[in-house]
């Protein structure tokens, strides 16, 4: 049998790739989850019918998403992660030896322990000593922490609708400069330049309002819609792009580089009018 799975990326383009089986399907009290061997990409993580991580291409997103802020803050201590219950996001933060705590706020258990049993490639962070798993809104996570005691809060979020839809508004990236240490720094990831314009205009000008420093680059995802991908950083005091990493340690990745890590901030044009 000729099986394939398609995901209505917009009304106007699908994104179909050829599977090989179903490893396994539930509903959660969030949302489908589905995990496919696919002949492509190997075992795809979809949630609502929407790509979220391949064991494939996970490690760009997962790389970018993570070093950039974390090469940025001098010395890295406390992490948050919101979303991001496959670990890929937790594994690449280990990597960083002045890490000491990494707390994972997910909304779905559910998507922790699927990933756990179908995709230890991505998860197997997950077990280390030094992280916490809070299965927790993290909107509401954030809008309750007492202080600001953490370094870099990365937002791992799902596409703004649903629950991760209040992940992406101004009220929230408050909370966040709030949460974080007089240096910290804020990465989210912010969608597609070509298929998500509006947002990506509307949470740059957020975050720029909130924190003295903001930037956007840019990462090359295959099984993301438009296959371009956005994220937007928020910082206190510390510019990503003037950064001086060549005293650094190194760290094993497979797409991050220390180079990539200023180049990765030179836009296209078309780029560099959204955030006007």
């Amino acid at each position: 049998m000729d099986l394939w799975f398609t995901e209505k990326q917009t009304k106007n383009v699908n994104f179909t790739c050829r599977i090989a089986r179903t490893l396994h399907t539930e509903t959660s009290k969030f949302q489908n989850i589905a995990v496919l061997e696919t002949e492509e990409f190997g075992k795809m993580l979809v949630l609502d019918g929407t790509v979220q991580t391949t064991v494939e291409d996970e490690f760009i997103y997962h790389e970018m998403i993570t070093h950039i802020p974390l090469y940025t803050h001098p010395n890295p201590k406390m992490v948050l992660v919101i979303g991001g219950g496959d670990g890929g996001t937790i594994r690449e933060i280990l990597k960083h030896p002045s890490v000491e705590l990494v707390v994972l706020v997910e909304i779905d258990e559910r998507v922790v322990e699927v990933s756990k049993m179908f995709l230890p490639e991505i998860s197997s962070a997950l077990n280390d000593k030094r992280v916490r798993v809070n299965i927790n809104d993290g909107i509401e996570y954030v809008k309750n922490l007492e202080s600001n005691n953490y370094d870099v809060i990365i937002v791992d979020s799902t596409d703004p609708v649903g629950p991760a839809e209040g992940l992406f508004t101004l009220d929230f990236y408050k909370h966040v400069f709030k949460s974080l240490t007089d240096d910290g720094i804020l990465i989210a990831q912010t969608e597609s330049p070509f298929f998500n314009r509006s947002l990506i205009k509307r949470v740059y000008k957020n975050i720029s309002t909130i924190f003295p420093i903001a930037k956007l680059f840019l990462a090359n995802i295959p099984t993301y819609p438009s296959g371009l991908w956005s994220f937007t950083i928020g910082s206190k005091k510390y510019d990503p792009v003037s950064t001086n990493l060549q005293d650094k340690y190194d760290i094993d990745c497979k797409y991050y580089t220390k180079e990539l890590h200023r180049s990765c901030f030179v836009l296209p044009k078309f780029v560099q009018e959204l955030l006007k």
